[in-house]
């Protein structure tokens, strides 16, 4: 959310290297985790086809994600790209909060 952030009021170049930076870090972070998470929810004699159905949704996904992304830096500008970016992560965000807490009240009641 800060990246796309800095990115959508970025005025030089120290904005963009910096929300870059960050978005770079943030992947870095979550990559590895991802493919952890994988292996973890299935059998081990299933992990191939896991990964694959896994790779497969995510390509899809972040295809349908560019094209959104590219129709409004067209339609209405690149700060309007990363505005949208940080609501959707901010939104993520606060979706995984509430489900944290949920779980937690139901684990405990």
């Amino acid at each position: 959310m800060i990246a796309d952030t800095l990115l959508a009021i970025a005025d030089s170049v120290w904005p963009v290297l910096g929300g870059a930076a960050l978005w770079g870090i943030h992947m870095g972070l979550t990559q590895g985790l991802l493919a952890k998470l994988v292996a973890d929810a299935v059998p081990a004699q299933l992990r191939g086809s896991a990964f694959g159905f896994f790779n497969l949704v995510s390509g899809l996904v972040l295809l349908m994600a560019s094209v959104i992304a590219g129709v409004l830096w067209d339609q209405v500008g690149p700060s309007a790209t990363f505005w949208t970016g940080a609501m959707f992560a901010g939104l993520a965000a606060t979706g995984i909060l509430l489900y944290r807490r949920l779980f937690r009240q139901s684990r405990q009641g």
